[in-house]
């Protein structure tokens, strides 16, 4: 009676490790199906990218050139830099947040751990997925701002950059961590999209919020608040303004975010 004795070779792929570069077209690749599936859905894609520019269409076209006596620039140069934020959260907190409910309800989730590629990969597809999706809406309010209504873009393109990438990451760690706590698929809207619409409609989305306030200080407190902020000083260089402390409080949500994901994350559909 002979028994076959196997060992790991070095070349043989470890499920859950990273191998280096050698795994990015894996990922690419993955990325790649998330978005097809997303496009294959085209009146969801329209309204998913669409919505966030019906609402700088709207306000641009009827009161770019207003201005607001505590602010030193018109109200056009404020609201295509807010509803960039407001692009970057809709995508990568609201609806991704919406979109792991239900695939974890629907036990999609729960098949990820049957999949041959390691989890990691795939979730990560579906995190970069929803950020080329917010990078697609922060693309077009930019155009649509520059070419349309005659907005220019960011002074500081590199601060702009930076506050985009680290809201991404937040704002994706946030919408996952606030999806581990929604009890199930028909509460996910609800309860998801009112988080999103206070914050945003508090935070100065459709008005400016004088500093100083007792909403601007109470607003302080919410990431999209400094995200509009930040991205407001790079469009317009206001003297005395620095974004280092909106980067800070954006950086920090999104590690409150990783610690609730990690501490509440289920494969399994709740039966709550």
């Amino acid at each position: 009676m002979s028994t076959t004795e196997t060992t790991d070779t070095p070349d043989a792929p470890v499920r859950g490790s990273f191998r280096g570069l050698s795994d990015v077209p894996l990922v690419a690749r993955q990325v790649g199906f998330e978005q097809l599936s997303f496009w294959l859905n085209p009146i969801g894609a329209v309204l998913t990218i669409g919505f966030s520019l019906v609402f700088v269409v709207i306000f641009l076209s009827t009161s770019r050139h207003s201005t607001v006596n505590y602010l030193p620039i018109n109200l056009g140069q404020y609201y295509v830099p807010a509803f960039v934020a407001y692009g970057v959260m809709a995508a990568c907190f609201n609806i991704l947040a919406i979109s792991m409910v239900n695939r974890r309800e629907m036990g999609l989730l729960k098949r990820l751990r049957l999949s041959p590629l390691p989890t990691w990969m795939l979730l990560t597809a579906i995190f970069v997925n929803w950020m080329i999706i917010a990078l697609i809406q922060v693309v077009l309010v930019l155009v649509v701002g520059r070419f349309g209504y005659e907005v220019h873009g960011p002074h500081d393109v590199g601060t702009f950059l930076l506050l985009l990438i680290v809201g991404m990451f937040s704002f994706t760690a946030m919408g996952v961590g606030i999806s581990t706590v929604v009890p199930n698929a028909d509460a996910a809207g609800p309860i998801v999209s009112l988080v999103f619409f206070i914050l945003v409609a508090l935070s100065g989305l459709y008005f400016p919020i004088k500093a100083g306030s007792g909403l601007a200080t109470f607003t302080g407190f919410f990431p999209i608040r400094h995200l509009i902020l930040g991205l407001v000083d790079t469009f317009n260089g206001i003297p005395g303004t620095s974004p280092w402390n909106d980067v800070l409080v954006i950086a920090v949500w999104g590690a409150v975010g990783v610690f609730v994901s990690l501490r509440r994350w289920d494969w399994s559909p709740k039966r709550g």
